[in-house]
């Protein structure tokens, strides 16, 4: 390419559109990042039993990332084009491939086990990166479409 030739048109695509939440928490900041979730998921447009539903999702993988994650851990929670997404950080030792592959529901009378079957049950999407370093859980909620400005009905 010469200084005569325009460069070609580039174009950026953000990896967050709409970032809403980015922080970092351990179990004192438990509570107050539950309600900014659900602060933020609502002016995003969920509301009713799948807000409801999303933000038990999302505070199942803190409580997890808090217990078993190393005490700690990051959220990011932004909107896409028609979905909300939430990602959950921790620094724990990982998830076994066992504990992952288990898609049954736990026995009532268990004490522990629910958090990632919930989450699961509870979002429209759920995929995990887990290791030695730490476990990233992404989750989903579809946004419902929002009308189209102008548009009528014929």
């Amino acid at each position: 390419m010469t200084n005569a030739d325009s460069p070609a048109p580039r174009t950026v695509v953000p990896i967050e559109p709409s970032l809403l939440i980015a922080e970092a928490f351990n179990q004192a900041q438990v509570t107050e990042l539950r309600h900014s979730v659900t602060s933020c998921a609502h002016a995003a447009g969920l509301g009713g039993q799948r807000l409801d539903d999303f933000v038990l999702a999302i505070n199942e993988l803190i409580t997890n990332a808090v217990r078993h994650g190393g005490g700690q851990g990051r959220l990011r929670l932004w909107r896409g084009p028609a979905e909300l997404v939430c990602e959950v950080a921790d620094h724990g030792h990982g998830i076994s491939v066992q504990r992952l592959r288990d898609r049954a529901r736990p026995a009532p009378d268990t004490a522990g086990g629910w958090g990632l079957w919930l989450a699961r049950e509870l979002s429209d999407t759920m995929a995990v990166e887990t290791g030695e370093a730490g476990t990233i859980v992404r989750i989903t909620a579809a946004l419902a479409a929002q009308p189209v400005a102008g548009a009528t009905d014929n």
